[in-house]
């Protein structure tokens, strides 16, 4: 997939860069698989907010998205590619036998009319779904479930894979993008391939309304605010920090402090921290 870039008759222009949608072969979403999706605006239930700088945007729908693939042994055809506009992945639309449509995760190759197929005894091929106790040693791997049965959890965003390094015993050896090992049942299933859009990291937004549209209102720095509003605020002119360590508004260390629960009991399952 191709980034396009622009003349730089403005100066947001000169950097701004957006994607070609090559892959995207299908233009309207399919509206059996739509449903509302409200903003809260980063809002709680009694209207306070809880999550700062969100907010506007466009409007969005979302996708129902078949994680589980649990419909087995029955062919399904890919109608189209779409953009979907709540994930960095695109998504394509499949139609099995029996007439049933989803969505599911479009990976890298998966393109119109080829077939796709979930069960246990089915072929290494990108899109297909199986158990990784069926998938050999040293594939890549995407749409990991961390239970059986509890639908995709891991390496779901674009451009992502892991790989399946090394079966023993009801476990599984899978390394993911962030360099962490990890354990995972051999029960779970994975889909094959590598999810599509990889050339999402490379798009540059260019200037403040794309993220507008995004829903991500403006962040103001600490260090321009007032002590009472924030632990990094007041001095005369530009202050330094004035603690061991960076603070969020509420006096919380931020930026690279650990806050993994210690003990948390999924610790067991992790081999290898990431880098």
């Amino acid at each position: 997939m191709g980034m396009k870039h622009f003349r730089p008759t403005t100066p947001s222009l000169r950097n701004m860069t957006v994607s070609t949608f090559e892959e995207v072969t299908k233009k309207t979403p399919e509206k059996s698989l739509l449903t509302v999706k409200k903003e809260k605006a980063g809002r709680n239930a009694y209207g306070r907010i809880t999550v700062r700088h969100q907010g506007g945007g466009n409007r969005q729908k979302y996708r129902i998205m078949d994680f589980k693939r649990n419909k087995d042994n029955m062919e399904a055809t890919v109608i189209g590619i779409e953009y979907d506009p709540n994930r960095s992945a695109n998504i394509a639309l499949i139609q099995y036998e029996d007439g049933t449509k989803s969505y599911i995760l479009a990976p890298i190759g998966l393109t119109d009319g080829d077939k796709v197929i979930s069960g246990t005894n089915v072929d290494i091929k990108v899109g297909n779904c199986m158990p990784i106790e069926n998938i050999p040693v040293g594939t890549m791997i995407h749409n990991i479930e961390l239970n059986p049965g509890q639908g995709g959890k891991l390496v779901r965003a674009a451009g992502q894979e892991a790989q399946l390094m090394a079966k023993e015993g009801k476990y599984a050896h899978i390394r993911l993008p962030s360099g962490e090992m990890r354990l995972v049942m051999t029960r779970c299933r994975a889909t094959i391939g590598t999810v599509g859009n990889a050339d999402h990291e490379n798009v540059k937004i260019g200037k403040a309304g794309r993220t507008r549209h995004m829903g991500i209102r403006p962040t103001v720095r600490g260090s321009v605010m007032n002590p009472v509003d924030h632990p990094h605020g007041g001095g005369e002119g530009r202050a330094p920090v004035g603690h061991a360590g960076p603070l969020t508004p509420w006096g919380k260390p931020a930026l690279g402090y650990k806050t993994r629960k210690k003990n948390n009991r999924t610790d067991k399952l992790i081999v290898k921290r990431r880098k």
